[in-house]
């Protein structure tokens, strides 16, 4: 039942960070979006801190899951690539509780050592898996360029799609765009 009640408890956060903002959300309005007892967020997460943090740490398993899910032993560097573009803009990523949520995670990262910690090691994955890819395809100083490169170009468009409230069509063609651009760097510095 604990896996349940926890999973509940991660879904409310989404909504009500979502529907308030990170400021806004309280332990009260969790549990009764949750429908559950104030008392079983202490009991489970130590208070509303160790809740958000888990809840953070959820929706960066999400983005890693949508990644590890679609690479196999026969997956080559450049649909590794594609694949990292993917789950970067998957459906989860574009879903408005979501994109809220990450947007309060991000702010509020800047301010909460626990919260930037976790923003700096989806930044590092981010970077890692795409270096790892890369370096496959080109020299070491190249693929560390590219991967910059890259990152700052997924987050930049996963932003930018954001915040204008994109629909589908409009995440796709960010997709795209970061997909030919990944293209471009292969055939420039690719080996």
């Amino acid at each position: 039942m604990e896996p349940v009640r926890r999973q509940q408890l991660i879904d409310a956060t989404i909504e009500s960070v979502a529907e308030l903002g990170l400021q806004g959300t309280t332990i009260n309005s969790i549990s009764k979006k949750a429908g559950l007892s104030s008392g079983i967020i202490s009991h489970y997460f130590g208070g509303k801190q160790g809740l958000i943090e888990a809840t953070v740490r959820y929706l960066l398993s999400s983005l890693k899951s949508a990644l590890l899910n679609r690479v196999t032993q026969q997956t080559s560097p450049e649909q590794r690539l594609m694949f990292i573009v993917e789950a970067n803009f998957s459906r989860t990523q574009q879903q408005s509780n979501n994109t809220k949520t990450w947007l309060s995670f991000w702010a509020h990262s800047m301010h909460d050592a626990q919260l930037h910690r976790l923003q700096n090691v989806n930044s590092k994955r981010l970077f890692s898996n795409l270096l790892s890819s890369f370096k496959q395809l080109m020299s070491d100083s190249d693929a560390n360029l590219a991967a910059e490169l890259s990152a700052a170009m997924i987050d930049g468009l996963w932003l930018r799609a954001v915040l204008s409230k994109s629909d589908q069509d409009q995440f796709e063609h960010c997709e795209q765009l970061v997909k030919d651009y990944i293209r471009s760097l292969i055939k420039q510095y690719g080996a």
